[in-house]
Order: structure tokens, then sequence, then C-alpha cells
């Protein structure tokens, strides 16, 4: 039957036949925890998020599943809620499992990472950061400079109390850079109680933005780091009476699918998930098929703004 199965020796037709009939009669199905036992192989591939509720996460898990399971890879999910213990554990969780790659787009657990041996570490991709080892590649969307092009584009609006609602501390550090370097090229003075933070959720984008709307004079303009804090950020202008982009602009940044969906369309900066997911999934195929085992590589993405009607 095994060969039957492998096709890895010629079985006479009739043999062949016979063997698939009574396969067919009984049901059988191949046992793969025998085989990944023989070959020490999962294939499996861990993808390490923070939320897989935002739909970003999704659209990315999908590009690195895609990318992957033609090569006969299958994909399971550790969403982590941003907490960074979770981060630890699900990554020891797959260590131990045996996991034949890890894609980490979640927080700073990957730098923590204590590696092996080269030729003994599993493969690993880091999204949005890069690590010094040569099994870890990264896939990098140029977050920093999509901000930049953003807070640019609102200071030439002609906007000059421009704010912004940070993600978490420790995370969207280079969008929140970007946005400085560009108030401070522009010469927009942004002060300490226009820079707030949220959670990444539209409701933490909501209660951010009824701070920055308490202030007086409040901001004309904001820039959120992630669409679903932006969606938040809009629904409070509707409930106050404002008009956008014309009392407030608000930018986001992902082009997630729901900023079609509102009203105004959501001007966003392209954060491109899919792209990113299916850049991973060749990175790490590439080292888990054994077609690549050199120095860690890092892809860069663009990540350009996207005019719509809220600024």
């Amino acid at each position: 039957m095994s060969h039957v199965l492998s096709g890895k020796r010629v079985v006479g037709a009739t043999t062949r036949q016979t063997v698939l009939d009574a396969i067919r009669e009984l049901g059988y199905r191949p046992n793969h925890v025998a085989r990944n036992l023989r070959t020490r192989q999962s294939r499996m591939l861990a993808v390490v998020v923070p939320d897989i509720t935002n739909p970003y996460y999704a659209v990315l898990t999908r590009g690195l599943a895609d990318a992957v399971d033609a090569a006969g890879y299958g994909t399971f999910v550790c969403s982590t809620d941003g907490q960074h213990d979770r981060e630890r554990k699900f990554f020891q969780d797959v260590m131990d499992r045996g996991a034949d790659g890890v894609v980490f787009a979640s927080g700073e657990t990957a730098s923590e990472i204590t590696f092996g041996p080269a030729e003994q570490a599993t493969p690993i991709v880091c999204i949005g950061d890069h690590l010094e080892h040569p099994m870890c590649d990264a896939v990098i969307p140029d977050d920093e400079s999509g901000s930049r092009e953003a807070a640019a584009f609102l200071a030439a609006r002609g906007y000059s109390r421009i704010a912004m609602v940070q993600g978490p501390p420790r995370y969207g550090i280079a969008r929140t850079a970007g946005f400085r370097a560009a108030m401070q090229a522009a010469r927009v003075r942004v002060p300490a109680e226009r820079m707030v933070r949220g959670d990444w959720t539209r409701k933490g984008g909501y209660q951010a933005m009824q701070t920055l709307m308490r202030l007086d004079p409040r901001p004309d303009a904001v820039f959120c780091a992630n669409d679903l804090m932006a969606i938040g950020a809009l629904d409070v202008a509707h409930e106050l009476g404002l008009r956008v982009p014309e009392d407030v602009a608000i930018i986001g940044f992902d082009d997630v699918d729901a900023a079609t969906i509102v009203t105004p369309q959501l001007t966003t900066v392209r954060n491109p998930a899919y792209e990113v997911g299916s850049a991973a999934g060749d990175l790490v195929l590439s080292r888990m098929s054994g077609r690549y085992a050199g120095a860690g590589r890092t892809v860069v993405l663009p990540c350009p703004l996207i005019e719509r009607g809220t600024a």
C-alpha cells in the first residue's frame, strides 16, 4: 500500500487498482502523524499575530497561507491580544509542537528569541522588524515613509492643529517617527496633548478622539496609526456634528476593506497586508524546503497614501 500511495516505486497496474479499491472500500486515510515522526517535519507553519479579529492580520494570514499551501504546508494562528506573556508562551508552544517555521507579526517577543545553532534553528520571519541571526528573515512595510507622506499631506493642505492617535506603548514606533519627521519638516508644532494613544481598536480610536475633541482649540486634523482607530475617530466626528474633512480631517493607516465602507470613505496609507503575508510565506518556505540557507534577508514594501474623502 505504501508504494502505491507514495508513488516512489513502480507498482503493476493490476496491483495498484486492487490497492486503490481496498482503500476506497475501507475508507483508509494516511496517518500524517506517523509520517511526520519519520520525516521529523510537521508540515505546519505558525503565525503569531496580536489580534486575529483585526482585518489587517486576517488578510496577512491569508496571503501567508496561499503562499505555502501549494507546497503542502498548513498554517495555524496564535492570536496574543497584544499580551507580551502570551507571545512568549505561544512561541514556546509552537517550538514544542515542532512547527517547521514561524512568522512573527506581533510585538517585541521576537527580539527575545534564543536561537540554537544556525543549522538546527527553526526558520523565522519577523514582520516589521529584523533580527540579527542567519536563520531569520524580515518583511518590513515602510511604515515610516507612509506616515511621513500622510502627515506631510495634511500640512500641505493647510491644516495647522494636527494631532495623532498612536498605537499602544512600544508599538507603531515607525509610524510615530514618520509623523513627527513630517511635522518637523513642515514646521508644524505638535504639543504633547495632541499626541494620544489608542489600542488599535475602533473603541480605542473613539476614546482617543473624544480626548482630542475636548481640547481648546481642538485639532483640525487627526492622523491615526491604523484604520480601526480612524473609524472610531470618524464616529466621534459624526456624533459631534462635525463635517469631515471641512471641520476635521482624518487619515488612517492600513487600508482595510472597511475604509471604503464608511462615509466619507477613509483617506489612508495602504499597508499591503496580503503582499506582506505572501512575501513572508515565500521567505520561510525557501528555508523550510532547503532551497535557501544563506544570510538573513529583508524585504521592504512601500506604503503609499490613498486619497479618499476624509482629508
